[in-house]
């Protein structure tokens, strides 16, 4: 089992392919022009929404909210995630793409960008302010939608090259286990696979004829489930490629050895069978739906907590044996061990540690009484700023480091790692500012997706006007973190010749053998088929039955 770890590792110290170059370059630097205009939407947000500055006629308010949440929640992760899956799926599946995969990605690549392009204009024109959540009765334009159906179809064939190619290497290595890091990366695409139908029915058989006014009227329960079956499996979609920097380069990077194979590729599993069947605990409010249901889907929810835990096990137990193996004593003496002035270590660090609270919070989200006190309130938005905003971007981040040298033949300078450590301090304290006062503002009732507004100047809001000025100053410095990132970026990509490693980790010689039960697919997904039809059939049927009401398109902005 080992042995198929030290191939991998062996094929990242070769230079990059450069056709695969191209191709991951790509789709990095496109996530990160998408960062930038999400992040120019959202600094404006802030200030309209700390009461700082007004927007000048033409440019709504919602408008930016829905360009900063479809940008950077949607279009960078997406971009960032995938290019990174074809870098590593190309290093450890024998040293380069396939052919077919890559015209694949090429092509999702090209589909993805174009609907992209396609959205962004709509949103700019104003013809699509339904935010990132664009579930119904809001109406955008069809061509919005259109867009939309362009990103998920584009990610489809990505998935699909990434599929073949990992096939392609179990056919020809039969018997084998595969590389882990390619385990974990069909993984995250099944996931995104399986989850994006949802969006996808609801988009092209709901939302398209609707919008177009081919229809009179929409479910919109139906509507707000659909978009949420594929909701929360996109918190994972983003947390997965996190983990696998955290399980399989990490280890690597601060010199150690992965904890233990068996319990990085279950922990994957364990999210792909809980991860997609817990929409229904976004909608605990919501009149339509049974209890029952709603109960079944908290407790499934609660599972993904399992395989979390694992994942933090697995990284501190890496961490201390790593640090024993140089010397540390005592309880936490191997935590000066660790690498703290290599930005490849410390950006994906600072994200980890920031997940805790990050989890805790995903918790009180959960939990149907606590749900009931932050519901639709900041507490929702400082929540997912911790988790998409600061765990996974902080890790994206620190993966860039090294990426875009690996992948361009450049070196990462100290310059560069100094210049990064000092981007991720800048943002953990503009999200501190930020998220922390969403949190408490969110807990006195200040509610989410508003603009500025006194509500008529009630007592109460007199309150909340602190945290929204704090809120707009951590989104100023989170704007500045923001520039910072893309200057370093360039500054990667004319950095000096020379190698740069791709640090695929190696698992210890006494970590315990792999099951090979672990690859078998059919079976991991017709158990995550029983969860998802357990858990939505009868809701579902119960939301088409006759009964249930449609609504007229509205436009608000």
């Amino acid at each position: 089992m080992n042995g198929t770890e030290t191939q991998p590792a062996r094929q990242a110290a070769a230079a990059f392919n450069p056709k695969d170059s191209k191709l991951v370059l790509a789709h990095i630097l496109f996530a990160f022009g998408a960062l930038l205009l999400g992040g120019i939407a959202g600094v404006l947000q802030g200030l309209v929404r700390g009461g700082m500055i007004k927007l000048p006629a033409g440019i709504g308010y919602y408008q930016l909210l829905t360009a900063h949440g479809v940008l950077m929640a949607l279009i960078f992760t997406t971009f960032f995630i995938i290019g990174f899956l074809y870098s590593g799926i190309s290093k450890t599946l024998g040293g380069e793409l396939l052919p077919l995969p890559r015209r694949l990605a090429w092509l999702g690549f090209g589909l993805m960008a174009g609907g992209t392009a396609l959205g962004t204009v709509f949103i700019l024109l104003n013809k699509a302010s339904v935010l990132y959540t664009f579930y119904a009765p809001l109406k955008a334009s069809p061509y919005f939608y259109i867009a939309l159906t362009m990103v998920v179809v584009g990610s489809w064939m990505s998935g699909f090259g990434i599929f073949i190619n990992y096939r392609y290497w179990k056919r020809t290595h039969k018997g084998q286990l595969s590389p882990l890091f390619s385990f974990m990366a069909v993984i995250t695409m099944l996931l995104w696979q399986v989850a994006t139908i949802g969006v996808a029915a609801e988009v092209l058989l709901q939302l398209i004829p609707w919008s177009f006014g081919w229809v009179d009227t929409v479910n919109v329960l139906l509507s707000r489930t659909l978009f949420w079956y594929f909701g929360h499996p996109l918190v994972y979609f983003w947390l997965l490629p996190a983990y696998i920097c955290w399980y399989t380069i990490i280890p690597k990077v601060i010199g150690g050895k992965i904890f233990s194979d068996a319990l990085a590729r279950l922990s994957f599993i364990l999210f792909l069978l809980f991860s997609i069947p817990v929409g229904f605990h976004h909608q605990l409010t919501e009149p339509g739906i049974s209890s029952f249901w709603k109960f079944l889907q908290v407790i499934l929810t609660f599972m993904v907590i399992v395989p979390s835990l694992m994942t933090a096990f697995s990284l501190f137990a890496t961490f201390e044996t790593t640090g024993r193996e140089k010397g540390a004593k005592g309880l936490f003496g191997w935590f000066k061990f660790l690498p703290w002035k290599d930005v490849r270590f410390f950006a994906p660090f600072m994200g980890m540690l920031i997940f805790i609270p990050a989890g805790a919070g995903g918790i009180i989200n959960a939990s149907n009484q606590m749900n009931q006190v932050v519901h639709n309130t900041l507490w929702v938005t400082g929540h997912f700023h911790l988790t998409v905003a600061t765990s996974v971007a902080l890790t994206f981040f620190g993966i860039t480091y090294w990426l875009i040298p690996a992948i361009t033949g450049r070196q990462l300078t100290q310059r560069l790692h100094k210049l990064g450590i000092w981007q991720t301090i800048l943002w953990c304290v503009g999200m501190f500012f930020m998220s922390g006062s969403m949190h408490t503002v969110g807990l006195l009732g200040s509610p989410r997706r508003t603009a500025y507004t006194t509500y008529e100047n009630h007592p109460d809001t007199v309150l909340w006007m602190p945290y929204h000025v704090a809120m707009a100053i951590g989104g100023m410095i989170l704007f500045v973190a923001v520039v910072m990132m893309i200057y370093n970026v360039v500054a990667l990509m004319r950095s000096p010749k020379g190698e740069t490693e791709y640090p695929i980790g190696e698992v210890r010689d006494a970590s315990e053998p792999t099951p090979k039960l672990f690859e078998r697919w059919g079976l991991w997904l017709g158990v995550t088929a029983v969860l998802i039809l357990v858990a939505y059939t009868i809701p579902v049927a119960q939301m088409m039955g006759g009964d249930t009401p449609g609504s007229i398109p509205f436009v608000t902005w």
